[in-house]
C-alpha cells in the first residue's frame, strides 16, 4: 500500500482481561481513517468542484479517485483523465487529503446536483444518494458473456491467500481487503482500506491505470459482505465473478443476476453459497 507511514497509528490503550482482574497499559496499532475529497473539472484556470468525500485509509489515493470516478460512471477509462494530483486541503496544509482531477475535453462534467450526493462513509458507500436508481449505472461491458470457469477448490483457497497477502490487517485487524485473482487462484493485486468500497475502488483504479480493463476472466474477492455497491463496481470493471467471505444483500444478488455475474457468498473453508450464474463454478 502506498504511503504506508499513514496507514496505521499507535495509540495507548488500557487492556483488561476477560475476568477483569488485571489491567495493563499498552500500545495498540489502529488503522488510519481520514477524509479524502475528490475534486473534478475540465482543464484551464477554473477551480475544480468538489464531487465526493470518502473516509478512507491513506494510501493509493490516486487509484481510489480514478476507481471511484470509473465505477460511478463519470469516466470510462483512465484516458478520460488528463491529470490527477494529490493536494493539501486549505484547512490542513500539511495533510494531503484532496485529489484534484482534470478531465479530458471530451468528458462531460459530472452532475453536482444536491439530489445526487456522492458523500460516502467507510461503513456505507450508498448513504446520501437520493435512491438506489441513482447508482444503478449500466456497465459498458458484457459480463454475462464471459466464459470463465473457476474450480470450487480454487475459490475455497482464496480467503486464506488474501489474508496471507494482507500487510496491515495482521497489525490492526481493522482493514478490509479486495483481491484480484486469476481463475487458477493466482493473486494479481490486492488493496486494503477501512472501507470495503474504497478497497475495491483502489483495485479498479489501479487496473484502469494499468490499461487492464475490462477485467474479463478474473475473480474479485472481498472481505466481509457483498453489497449492492460492490456488485455495481465489479460490473463496471467487467468482472464476471464476485466472491465474499460473508453474506450478500438482496440487492447485490438482484444486480448480479441482472448483470449475468456469478455471486458467491459465505466463502469459508470448503463451503460456499452460489447465488447467481452458478455455471461458472466447477465442482
Amino acid at each position: 500500500m502506498g504511503d504506508m507511514g499513514r496507514a496505521t497509528d499507535r495509540r495507548k490503550v488500557l487492556r483488561i482481561d476477560a475476568g477483569g482482574h488485571r489491567a495493563v497499559e499498552r500500545r495498540d496499532t489502529l488503522a488510519a481513517e481520514e477524509p479524502l475529497e475528490i475534486r473534478v473539472g475540465p482543464a484551464g484556470p477554473g477551480r475544480r468542484r468538489p464531487l465526493a468525500v470518502t473516509m478512507r485509509t491513506p494510501g493509493d489515493d490516486l487509484d481510489l479517485a480514478i476507481g471511484f470516478l470509473l465505477t460511478e460512471g463519470v469516466i470510462r477509462a483512465a484516458d478520460d483523465v488528463v491529470t490527477a494530483q494529490l493536494c493539501a486541503g486549505a484547512d490542513s496544509p500539511n495533510t494531503y487529503n484532496v485529489v484534484d482531477v482534470v478531465l479530458a475535453g471530451h468528458v462531460p462534467p459530472p452532475e453536482t446536483d444536491p439530489t445526487r450526493n456522492f458523500y460516502t462513509t467507510s461503513s456505507c458507500g450508498v448513504c446520501g444518494k437520493a435512491s438506489i436508481d441513482a447508482v444503478r449505472t449500466r456497465s459498458p461491458y458484457d459480463v454475462a458473456g464471459d466464459p470463465v470457469a473457476v474450480g470450487a477448490d480454487v475459490l475455497a483457497a482464496l480467503p486464506d491467500r488474501l489474508r496471507t497477502a494482507q500487510r496491515v490487517f495482521e497489525r490492526t485487524g481493522g482493514l478490509h481487503a479486495a483481491g484480484l485473482f486469476t481463475p487458477q487462484g493466482e493473486l494479481v493485486a490486492l488493496r486494503e482500506d477501512v472501507g470495503r468500497h474504497n478497497a475495491v475502488d483502489k483495485l479498479i483504479g489501479w487496473a484502469a491505470r494499468e490499461q487492464r480493463l475490462p477485467l474479463r476472466g478474473h475473480v474479485l474477492l472481498v472481505s466481509g459482505r457483498a453489497s449492492f455497491e460492490l456488485t455495481q463496481k465489479a460490473w463496471m470493471a467487467g468482472l464476471p465473478l464476485l466472491a465474499a467471505v460473508s453474506a450478500p444483500s438482496t440487492l447485490a444478488a438482484d444486480l448480479a443476476d441482472e448483470a449475468g455475474m456469478t455471486l458467491v457468498g459465505f466463502l469459508r473453508g470448503a463451503t460456499m453459497n452460489i447465488y447467481t450464474a452458478s455455471h461458472r463454478v466447477k465442482p
